[in-house]
């Protein structure tokens, strides 16, 4: 029997976005699991608590039974060994986030044996990030058409 492909799809989701939706739905078709990890970082202020995070991803993959919602604490590569994923799932929008990601691709591989699998998002997400929709956010700002 062949090996259950899954992956990991780190992030604060601070909050999901429609770009993150975008990746995920894409991504469906490549894995038989797709994990959706919420990194915890006690060093960080989110802006909305770890269970908002986990019922929002929940609610917009509800319909998606190879899609769950776990959270973290610690290195992405170690959640990943632990859940026996092979994988982490990232989403690029530009070459910025390319270059950055790029470095701790290649260390997770080596160090951890872990491989990294990139989906560039669609045009029509690309200029949608968690930070944006904070900023509106904290300013009283309708965010409603760039989050699920």
């Amino acid at each position: 029997m062949a090996t259950k492909k899954i992956a990991v799809f780190p992030g604060s989701f601070d909050p999901i976005t429609l770009g993150h939706v975008d990746i995920i739905k894409r991504a469906l078709p490549l894995f038989d699991e797709i994990i959706v990890a919420i990194g915890t970082n006690a060093s960080k202020k989110s802006m909305w608590t770890l269970e908002e995070r986990k019922e929002k991803l929940s609610k917009a993959f509800s319909d998606q039974a190879k899609v769950s919602v776990a959270d973290y604490s610690g290195l992405t590569a170690n959640f990943c060994k632990k859940s026996k994923a092979q994988y982490i799932l990232r989403g690029l929008r530009n070459t910025t986030d390319f270059a950055y990601e790029q470095t701790i691709a290649q260390a997770n591989e080596k160090v951890n044996g872990v491989d990294s699998v990139f989906l560039i998002c669609s045009p029509e997400f690309s200029h949608i990030s968690s930070s944006i929709v904070r900023d509106i956010a904290r300013h009283d700002g309708d965010y409603s058409s760039l989050t699920p």
